[in-house]
């Protein structure tokens, strides 16, 4: 059997979508999201911009973006691919809050506002897919 060239593993097909199509997807990140940005605006309104700076909380702010960023690279659609960057991006800053315990104040805030609005936009995409029918929207 020498020579013998044994065929090669079909590479993994990564799928279209993962959200568009079920809207149940589209509704559980629309209600999470808006949640999540009323938080933080009401955390801005009422001028709290503390941030738990505790080893859990890194921790989970880690485990958060790794998540947003695989499930970032498995989709082609790019209004999927819009709500996973929006939302690790949302992480990702949580992360940097976490980790950075001598932040200006006025640093934080701005955070906290840029949070509200990405927090808002990637609710927005999210009712967007809830509509999406799952046509392709490859990037």
């Amino acid at each position: 059997m020498e020579g013998q060239i044994t065929p090669a593993k079909p590479r993994r097909e990564k799928p279209a979508h993962l959200m568009c199509g079920k809207p149940l997807w589209g509704i559980a990140g629309l209600a999470c999201c808006s949640y999540f940005a009323y938080l933080s605006y009401s955390h801005v309104r009422q001028a709290e911009f503390e941030w738990p700076h505790d080893w859990g909380s890194i921790l989970a702010y880690a485990v958060w973006v790794l998540l947003m960023a695989a499930l970032t690279s498995e989709t082609s659609c790019w209004l999927e691919r819009m709500f996973f960057v929006l939302v690790l991006a949302n992480f990702a800053l949580g992360f940097v809050l976490a980790v950075w315990a001598n932040a200006p104040y006025q640093r934080v805030r701005d955070l906290r506002v840029t949070s509200v609005w990405t927090w808002a936009l990637a609710a927005l995409v999210s009712g967007l897919i809830i509509f999406a029918g799952g046509e392709p929207k490859h990037a």
